[in-house]
């Protein structure tokens, strides 16, 4: 009997392995991990007729004994490089991700799709609260953590009932794992160094993204960032965006939305006012023109685009305000876990601020992150792994404010509400600029823990400033 192997029992191997189920294949989902829920986990989908190995390293060996294989379905956390997906290759065995499964699923749904360093599942969010809004059934999926096939198996029966768009997110692993996806729109927000442990080069980086954005049938593009600029020629049939009228674009290439004198504006005139979206940051005013983008390519009437951006609710763990407490706004930017994020975040939030900080450091340049809090923070607080990194990189680059070390959030929560009143700031802004793993399990577990402890503050007790 011919298998299909599913690597990983994450989210999204699970709803793969489900929908191959309900496809009529025999799956088997292959795990590394051990453990007492992983067990209960595997019995419970044991009685979906979905079998299960626990403990099972990933080699060409672990795989024989359900040859004739006819496909492997690989996690984004994978990298699509590895050795024993390379001798399978060599073996003729099909290799692709789960998003590969949700294209041939469903695609002849038209597929909005979000990708970028940094600003991607705010936008992912815009474009879905745009179209639900407007009376499309939009549901938001992939990269934010519901996968694609969970959307799919939500409707009664796979291939009907479908929706009619979806927004998808997707990170550079998902794209290299799904080469025959062929989006109605790729919006593509900003490009960065990032992810370079795995992908090697900022080129192998940015090629990747690439090949997602070339094979759509229409790409939104940010002009602000640099590094989409740089390759403009690449994409003039796109729509470009920009929050500043003033940026030069290569050759003939003009932008189709910008921002004049605090109106969204196209050559034909104002669309409607920026101050309908309640987000901090020049950044999501170049997130708000990339989802105004998709509303004007489909024919939304501006006013409408303008009442869906006013009761928008945010997106957690993005320059998300927990609460004002003792005068003092405490906001949660968990997501920023690069350089570039948290230099976003310092630059939205109104000075003077205590900044926390810290994690497990990425590679990247600090140099304009370290600039804005130069300007903007009174004193910063560095947690987590990379305090040590930290303090060394603030005293080297010369900042002047106060710096200060603590083990965790639990310490750093209440030191900064004590330095803030001290120091009379207007903000505390947890923006870590670290991915979260020396201590969490991801961004959202980090900064569900920074809100609790923010709400968890009732009064100041003595705190030795280390």
């Amino acid at each position: 009997m011919a298998f299909v192997v599913v690597l990983g029992l994450g989210k999204s191997g699970i709803t793969a392995a489900r929908l191959l189920m309900k496809q009529g294949k025999q799956v088997v989902i292959l795990e590394e991990r051990n453990g007492t829920q992983l067990s209960k986990l595997a019995r419970d989908l044991l009685k979906e007729g979905i079998t299960v190995r626990l403990g099972v390293s990933l080699n060409y060996s672990s795989l024989k004994e359900f040859l004739p294989l006819t496909r492997i379905i690989t996690s984004p956390g994978i990298p699509w490089n590895h050795p024993a997906l390379n001798y399978c290759r060599e073996q003729d065995i099909p290799i692709c991700g789960d998003t590969t499964l949700a294209w041939e699923a469903c695609g002849r749904t038209p597929w909005i799709t979000i990708t970028g360093t940094n600003g991607k599942t705010t936008v992912t969010h815009l474009v879905g609260h745009i179209l639900s809004y407007t009376g499309f059934d939009a549901p938001i999926c992939g990269n934010i953590g519901i996968p694609v096939n969970e959307v799919i198996l939500s409707r009664k029966n796979v291939g009907s009932a479908l929706p009619d768009w979806l927004v998808v997110e997707l990170s550079s692993y998902q794209i290299e794992s799904a080469p025959a996806l062929q989006p109605q729109f790729a919006i593509w927000t900003t490009l960065t160094p990032d992810h370079l442990e795995r992908h090697g080069t900022l080129v192998n980086y940015r090629l990747i993204k690439c090949s997602l954005v070339e094979k759509a049938s229409h790409q939104i593009l940010n002009g602000n960032d640099p590094d989409l600029r740089a390759s403009a020629s690449m994409w003039p049939q796109a729509t470009w965006v920009t929050t500043d009228p003033t940026i030069s674009l290569p050759g003939y290439i003009k932008p189709t939305l910008w921002i004049e004198a605090g109106q969204v504006t196209t050559q034909q005139g104002p669309l409607f006012s920026t101050d309908c979206l309640a987000m901090l940051g020049d950044h999501n005013q170049q997130n708000l023109l990339m989802a105004t983008a998709v509303g004007m390519q489909i024919d939304l009437e501006p006013a409408l685009i303008e009442k869906a951006f006013r009761c928008f609710p945010g997106v957690p763990h993005r320059l998300e305000l927990i609460r004002r407490y003792k005068g003092i706004c405490f906001y949660n930017d968990s997501k920023a876990t690069n350089f570039d994020a948290a230099e976003s975040g310092v630059k939205a939030v109104k000075e003077p601020m205590v900044v926390i900080a810290g994690g497990q450091a990425k590679y990247g340049s600090s140099k304009d992150w370290i600039k804005q809090l130069r300007l903007k923070a009174r004193a910063i607080i560095l947690f987590g792994e990379a305090r040590g990194e930290f303090s060394m990189l603030l005293e080297t680059n010369q900042y002047k404010g106060e710096v200060h070390s603590c083990l965790d959030l639990e310490q750093a929560v209440p030191l900064s509400l004590s330095i803030a009143l001290r120091c009379q700031c207007q903000a505390v802004l947890f923006s870590p600029a670290c991915a979260s793993f020396d201590q969490y399990k991801n961004f959202e577990q980090r900064g569900d823990d920074f809100r609790e402890k923010v709400k968890a503050l009732t009064r100041i007790d003595h705190i030795s400033l280390r």
